[in-house]
């Protein structure tokens, strides 16, 4: 495996800059400080403006000046104590819209090597609502670090989540990045990190005797086993994750994943997705956005290496809109 990566900029997208509890803020200064990182505290102000409430022709002006006055005065109100605690820490704010792409445009703009958010307690309809959190999985070329508990890292466990075998479509070079990943954070907060690979042999069709099926269902699962163990173990070869930290298990991957990572107490998951678009993406799902409603643990997503964003690079600006729709 390659060396760790270089965590030097993190993007921390401020949903609410007036909330009491910032737990993704908190969590992005433990990782800055482990990695010697800079932050940005980073607000999108995707808030529709109605036209009528426009009264001059100076109203749009003075709206979005207020506005944003307002907004960095709250990150300057984070910042303050990083900065007194020895971080680098600058505040941005932007009005952009959908939220999504904005901070994905921020986080390119930036060069950022991490985003860091915080997490929906819960999710209807995904799909077909487009939560941003959702879209942030489905369209971010930058790793993202959706935080979904309170407490804080202290030697955390980290899950990596891989598939050797390639057998959810996967590019092949997916897994490398999402070994790094974990690498990364493991190192910087203090600990080795656990690797789970979930197999599902494919069952064979009735043919003979029940006792010709049954053993020869006994020597498929078998051999699928000692599959998978050797594509695990080849995948894993070159690095330090000892045979204690690998784990095995013959179940769908959110179960499989979310099962391990209660029982060994995880604090982040790191595994990687595929952008899936239209009817196809709606019918075969996403495995990470499965697991980002099951996981009780904080989530961490990264992209294969060539993964290419459809996000717009420019600015959308204000969203105007009217009593008779968007403008």
């Amino acid at each position: 495996m390659r060396p760790n990566r270089k965590i030097r900029r993190i993007l921390v997208a401020i949903k609410d800059p007036r909330a009491r509890s910032q737990p993704a803020l908190a969590k992005a200064a433990q990782i800055a400080r482990a990695c010697d990182a800079g932050l940005e505290l980073f607000h999108d102000l995707s808030n529709p403006v109605f036209v009528e409430a426009l009264d001059t022709p100076a109203g749009l002006k003075a709206v979005t000046r207020d506005g944003s006055r307002s907004a960095l005065a709250s990150l300057e109100r984070l910042a303050t104590p990083l900065r007194a605690g020895g971080l680098t820490v600058h505040t941005s704010v932007e009005w952009d819209y959908p939220a999504h792409e904005s901070i994905i445009r921020r986080a390119l703009r930036t060069r950022a090597d991490l985003i860091v958010t915080q997490s929906r307690a819960r999710h209807r309809l995904p799909t077909l609502l487009g939560y941003t959190d959702w879209s942030l999985l489905r369209d971010s070329p930058v790793p993202v670090l959706l935080v979904k508990s309170n407490r804080g890292y202290h030697r955390p466990r980290i899950l990596a989540a891989i598939d050797p075998l390639h057998r959810y479509s996967k590019p092949s070079g997916l897994d490398r990045n999402i070994l790094r990943e974990a690498q990364t954070l493991a190192s910087a907060l203090g600990r080795a990190f656990d690797v789970v690979y979930a197999y599902r042999p494919q069952p064979l069709a009735p043919h003979g005797t029940a006792i010709s099926v049954s053993r020869a269902a006994r020597n498929f699962e078998t051999r699928s086993r000692a599959a998978a163990r050797a594509a695990l173990d080849r995948e894993l070869r070159h690095t330090r994750v000892s045979a204690a930290r690998r784990h095995l298990v013959e179940a769908h991957p959110v179960d499989a994943i979310t099962g391990t990572a209660r029982r060994l107490s995880a604090a982040i998951v790191v595994m990687g997705a595929i952008s899936r678009r239209g009817l196809k993406r709606f019918f075969i799902g996403n495995s990470a956005e499965q697991l980002l409603d099951e996981l009780r643990c904080d989530l961490l997503v990264v992209k294969p290496a060539h993964f290419v964003t459809a996000v717009p690079r420019l600015r959308r600006g204000v969203y105007l809109t009217s009593a008779i729709g968007s403008l």
